[in-house]
């Protein structure tokens, strides 16, 4: 059995013991978490709208952390101005302990 959840402005595919990387939730380490359910798919069907708004997925927070570093340039010509800037995105890692229909 496998899932589709939104969280962060994205959607992810998941199973059970999966581990994924979202955008950062507001939730310490060792925390559980509920995500909300677009879709959950068996081996025969595929469930979506109201029906899978009843399932659940729920999830262990493992770790907060930040992602590796981008640089960032801005340059305009003739004008003198240029701009060098880093760039660390923050995430949660989340092990999907539980898909409930």
């Amino acid at each position: 059995m496998y899932a589709i959840i939104e969280t962060g402005g994205k959607q992810y595919k998941v199973e059970e013991g999966n581990v994924i990387f979202v955008e950062k939730l507001n939730a310490e380490a060792d925390e559980k978490v509920n995500f909300k359910v677009v879709a959950v798919g068996t081996e025969n069907d595929l469930v979506t709208g109201s029906a899978a708004d009843k399932a659940s997925v729920a999830g262990k927070v493992l770790k907060n952390g930040r992602g590796k570093k981008i640089t960032v340039s801005t340059y305009k010509p003739k004008k003198g101005e240029k701009r060098k800037l880093g760039h660390r995105q923050p995430y949660t890692k989340v092990e999907i302990t539980s898909i409930s229909v």
